[in-house]
């Protein structure tokens, strides 16, 4: 980060590191899917398709994170659980979070097609999670014992529930019919009225779906000959079992007792209220600006793969931009946003009870509501490049005091975007002249501001005259905009819209001539 004067803002984030020897889990789930798999038409009360893209993605996010050792997931849940000696990301609970949700909500929306080859994906997806920390593997086996029963017991309901609805009942009329009944009542209602044998039915169903790694052998490459050369690789691999928290299921897996331990004994009974005290969440101070800033993750490397132009290019910061003004549409608590390469910065109202201020759901949704949009906007702004691999955005919440420690926040990251992006501009035109790399850091190694504006001016570059957005970075906002439905200004009708301005936001003009955007 550059250095300002702004800098001291830095010391209102705070850590949230998971401590040793505690097991990480990560939870997430589907962001209003009850809504989503009405819109797109999934089938009751399971949609095969629907799971298989689910486990598709988890497998997915395990091979991307190779500390993750162990996922279950049933409907539009799914638990990732990490070996107990991780030290990914430094174990801060926020990045982890943010990070597996990102990933997991970006290869849901590029591999939609692949499930779904019929269906349009209609609107964004999005997830929300949380972090569960497991003082010990017995907390571990609570867990899991806990959420396949949670499987169990919606699955049987909700199997119920359909068919009364198929058969011709209304929705409330099945409820009442299930109110209090118990597991034996349903099994024979299935039995006796539908002919379904619930035992029959599909385990991905029943029991949920497991994903852990195993050894196989791949091709690595082939000798000169043709032949293949061949090694053992771990690779994500997808089982259902009854009980997976058995002590039997467990020790059939041995990386799983090398990774997190095994179990002692069986569980008799699952203790919801007692695993949901292991709970990470950290509820935001009240009356406090709440900042949510996420991250490209690796966007050095995603850029070169996707050949962005440098120093800037124009289609992905209008990207980043169009994804910002869409997350503000959707959550409408944010008041302000401010955008810098593969950063974004939103701000909540001071007073916002959004998810009652649990930053792990508020950090979250956003993150995977932005990646969200990400992927299914790409195709607008890049329509000649295809999206080689699924991008993935981490995030952190941080509260600020007072509309003045805010601001300073704000123009900390705009002085961040001023001093990156003449630095970026000397190196590349450095760079485009014959330089190589660490020639053209050598050159401007100890530079100051003026030093890199005569540098540029040797190149026939003015750096003021560049383009505002690289200068200034991107804004949006939400601004009240007066007229009719004709755009007449005979009747005034007051109205929203979210704008984007490439504006000096440390200069106090910026908020006197907005005085609605923070107050």
């Amino acid at each position: 980060m550059a250095n300002s004067k702004y800098e001291y803002v830095k010391s209102f984030e705070v850590e949230d590191e998971v401590m040793h020897p505690n097991i990480i889990v990560v939870r997430l789930g589907g962001s209003n899917f009850t809504r989503f798999s009405e819109v797109h038409e999934f089938e009751r009360p399971n949609d095969l398709k629907a799971l298989e893209l689910m486990n598709a993605c988890a497998a997915l996010v395990m091979e991307e994170y190779p500390d993750i050792v162990f996922s279950y997931g049933f409907s539009d849940e799914y638990s990732f659980v990490f070996k107990k000696t991780t030290r990914f990301y430094q174990r801060r609970a926020s990045k982890i979070l943010s990070l597996v949700m990102s990933f997991f909500t970006s290869t849901f929306v590029t591999r939609w097609k692949e499930f779904f080859p019929q269906k349009e994906l209609r609107y964004p997806p999005s997830f929300h999670g949380r972090v569960i920390s497991c003082a010990t593997t017995e907390v571990l086996q609570q867990y899991l014992a806990w959420r396949q029963h949670e499987c169990h017991v919606t699955n049987q309901y909700n199997t119920c529930f359909w068919m009364l609805v198929k058969s011709g009942k209304t929705n409330d009329e099945a409820c009442e019919i299930l109110k209090g009944t118990q597991k034996q009542e349903k099994n024979e209602l299935l039995y006796q009225e539908f002919d379904i044998n619930y035992k029959k039915l599909l385990e991905i169903f029943r029991q949920g779906s497991c994903v852990l790694k195993r050894e196989v052998e791949d091709i690595v490459k082939y000798t000169d000959n043709g032949s293949p050369v061949k090694r053992l690789r771990k690779r994500p691999i997808i089982v259902h079992s009854e009980n997976i928290a058995g002590r039997s299921f467990w020790n059939e897996h041995p990386n799983l007792l090398l990774e997190l331990g095994g179990f002692v004994e069986d569980v008799s009974k699952t203790k919801s209220d007692y695993i949901r005290s292991f709970i990470f969440e950290n509820k935001l101070m009240p009356s406090t600006w709440i900042v949510i800033r996420i991250d490209g993750c690796h966007f050095h490397r995603f850029s070169g793969v996707h050949e962005f132009e440098k120093p800037n290019d124009v289609q992905a910061l209008n990207l980043m931009n169009a994804c910002a003004m869409a997350v503000l549409q959707e959550f409408q608590d944010l008041v302000f946003s401010y955008g810098v390469s593969d950063e974004y910065s939103f701000v909540l109202k001071k007073n916002s009870n959004f998810y009652q201020r649990q930053a792990s759901k508020i950090v979250s949704l956003i993150v995977s509501f932005f990646t969200s949009m990400y992927v299914i906007k790409w195709r607008t702004f890049f329509p000649q490049k295809e999206l080689k691999y699924p991008p993935s955005f981490d995030g952190r919440a941080i509260c600020y005091p007072s509309y003045d420690v805010l601001r300073d926040y704000l123009a900390w990251r705009q002085v961040d975007c001023h001093i990156n992006n003449q630095y970026n501009t000397c190196f590349w035109a450095l760079v485009k002249s014959g330089k190589s790399k660490n020639e053209a850091q050598h050159a401007l190694k100890g530079t100051q501001s003026q030093d890199k504006y005569e540098l540029l001016a040797h190149f026939g570059i003015d750096y003021n005259a560049l383009n505002p957005m690289f200068r200034l970075g991107s804004s949006v906002f939400w601004e009240d905009a007066v007229g009719d439905e004709n755009g007449s200004f005979v009747e005034p009708l007051l109205k929203r819209k979210v704008i984007i301005d490439h504006c000096n936001i440390i200069d106090k003009e910026f908020w006197d001539t907005h005085p609605s955007i923070l107050h």
